[in-house]
């Protein structure tokens, strides 16, 4: 059993005991609306981070998450301003604002009357996720890494790994999603693949031989990938000690699945910085658009940042497919998996998978941290 007085996270005494105040109480309930959150605290090391992966300066980076924040607050007006003529929103770095995609220009003036920022495209968000379902249903070759909707092109956009596109396969399936509406080819120089590790490679955590990261604090424990164990699975912490179990899990379909905590361990709002940054603290979960910027924490390869590239992209692992996810320009690597997606100070999702490293670069996906408290019914435990 892992002593009480040892402090993993380099917490304070203040915000130890704030968040054992915390544990266990209140009975489980829906994330916070967009929006809702306090300020996030911007400290130096996080603003360090934005300014290594980004390129940013601090003045920068601080304005970004300002502007950012604003864009997520708009979102859900924007969206029911624009009605059956919504086609998709981003966050537009060039304007610092959202620009959400029209079908109708005679809904332009109410959706701009929320703040965000017009383009006219052909196609409605809702013709194109009809698209992206049709395609869902098809049985993808391994040369096809992954398909999504894309606003901006008002299109389904198809990953193919490069040295896969004139395969036979490849070509037949490509031929079938263009029958089902609008696509784009795009190419990749990588394959997915889910982020576990074997007896190597959040905080790290062990099942079996496997070592994944530790997502975000729940009351009563914590969420993680799917892919990292099955339900009824024993988990260990840092230290070798006993957790708790997997209480509930799904992979393919989906990588999301949360394990109990006990046995003298216990939850708190925070993601940790491992030295690169301070440890962060998780005020909420509002969902941040395409285009805005993110950052990543686990167990191998720590923090490191990057922006949304893509929402609801169904990922095709060798293991099968898994839906809803999104898709970052953050790198990861094996260990990674489970471990924290988080904007400012709102949680975001959990570590997947996805191609490259953190030293050539590379593309990674996360499951949606508001998919899986509604799936499972739990409470994210906040600052």
């Amino acid at each position: 059993m892992r002593r009480m007085t040892v402090i993993r996270t380099g917490l304070s005494a203040l915000l130890l005991l704030g968040a054992w105040a915390g544990v266990g109480t209140g009975p489980a309930s829906a994330a916070p609306e967009p929006g809702s959150a306090a300020e996030p605290q911007l400290s130096p090391g996080l603003l360090a981070a934005m300014q290594r992966d980004l390129g940013l300066g601090a003045e920068q980076a601080a304005a970004r998450l300002a502007a950012e924040k604003t864009a997520t607050a708009v979102e859900d007006k924007a969206r029911r301003a624009a009605g059956p003529a919504y086609g998709g929103s981003w966050f537009d770095v060039k304007t610092a604002r959202l620009t959400v995609a029209l079908t109708d220009a005679g809904k332009a003036d109410a959706v701009r009357a929320t703040g965000a920022g017009v383009t006219l495209v052909p196609h409605s968000a809702r013709h194109l996720d009809s698209v992206k379902r049709e395609i869902d249903g098809l049985k993808a070759p391994a040369g096809v890494s992954s398909w999504h909707v894309d606003p901006k092109a008002s299109r389904v956009v198809v990953n193919v790994v490069a040295s896969e596109r004139r395969d036979n396969d490849v070509q037949e399936f490509l031929d079938r999603a263009r029958a089902a509406g609008p696509i784009a080819v795009e190419e990749t120089t990588g394959a997915p693949a889910p982020f576990a590790a074997g007896t190597v490679g959040g905080d790290p955590y062990y099942t079996g031989n496997v070592r994944c990261s530790i997502g975000f604090s729940v009351h009563g424990g914590f969420v993680t990938a799917g892919h990292c164990g099955g339900t009824g699975a024993a988990v260990r912490g840092w230290d070798g000690s006993h957790i708790g179990t997997f209480q509930g899990s799904s992979f393919p379909g989906n990588d999301y699945a949360w394990v109990s905590v006990g046995s003298g361990w216990w939850t708190v709002p925070v993601v940790l910085g491992w030295g690169t940054v301070p440890d962060q603290l998780v005020r909420g979960s509002a969902e941040a658009p395409i285009g805005a910027s993110i950052c990543r924490s686990g167990s191998t390869t720590h923090w490191h940042c990057g922006n949304v590239l893509a929402k609801n992209e169904t990922v095709n692992y060798s293991q099968g497919a898994v839906h809803q996810m999104t898709k970052t320009s953050v790198c990861a690597e094996p260990g990674d998996s489970g471990g924290s997606f988080i904007s400012g100070d709102q949680a975001q999702g959990v570590t997947s998978g996805g191609w490259g490293n953190c030293s050539g670069g590379g593309q990674t996906w996360h499951q949606p941290v508001n998919e899986i408290l509604g799936r499972y019914g739990l409470r994210l435990h906040t600052a």
